[in-house]
Parts: C-alpha cells; structure tokens; sequence
C-alpha cells in the first residue's frame, strides 16, 4: 500500500510562484509514473502535469503549460510541483497521484493512489 502526503502551496499574489510536493511511502518500489492534478471549486477534477518513473519524460496540461514544472527524486520518492506566474485562475485543491502504469498520463481513472489535497490561493 502507498500513502501520499502533500505539503507546500498556501497563498500567493498574482505573478507569484509556489511550491508543491508529494512524498510517497509504503510500497515504493513500484515503477509507475505520479501526477498533479487541481480541482477548482464548481469545477471537475483536471490534469495539471504528469512525470514518468525515472522523471526522464514529462507532460504538462494547457493551463499550466509554460508556468509550471514538475520534477521527480527518485530516491526521495519525492514529486515536486513548481508553479511561476500564478493567477486567480490557478486557486484551486491540488492533488498528487500515482498512476498503475510507468507511462505519463493525463486520465484521472489512470490514477489509483491519491494525496490528501493542497489548497492553492491566488490573490490580484
């Protein structure tokens, strides 16, 4: 069984940048990719960026695209989720995820293991 746990984003102001990151335990051995994906309120569950088991290949969603990086320390079992340029439009409950596959994917049903979830506040 594999826990994730979250810590970092809270508040920033628009233009700002936060940190996420996601620390796994339990059976780590596994070689699958993690995600991020955030949940805004009223609105359903998206796909913010994605990062494969060895953190060679990364896929990053159309909103975050060019604002946000995701990296991964295998050795930590750490996923960590920059976000530069944040705007209101970024608030929002940040989740990590492990995917049952090495691959990167952008399918939430492609996630079996889920973090507690992160709130990110964006002030203009």
């Amino acid at each position: 069984q594999v826990q994730l746990v979250e810590s970092g984003g809270g508040s920033a102001q628009a233009g700002g940048s936060l940190k996420l990151s996601c620390v796994a335990s339990g059976r780590t051995d596994r070689r699958y990719s993690m995600a991020w994906f955030r949940q805004r309120s009223g609105k359903e569950r998206e796909f913010v960026a994605a990062i494969g088991w060895s953190g060679a290949s990364t896929r990053i969603g159309d909103s975050a695209r060019g604002r946000f990086t995701i990296s991964r320390v295998t050795a930590t079992n750490t996923i960590t989720l920059h976000m530069d340029f944040l705007g209101p439009e970024d608030r929002a409950v940040y989740y990590c995820a492990e995917a049952f596959r090495e691959s990167t994917s952008e399918d939430s049903e492609d996630h079996a293991v889920w973090g507690q979830g992160s709130q990110v506040t964006v002030s203009s």
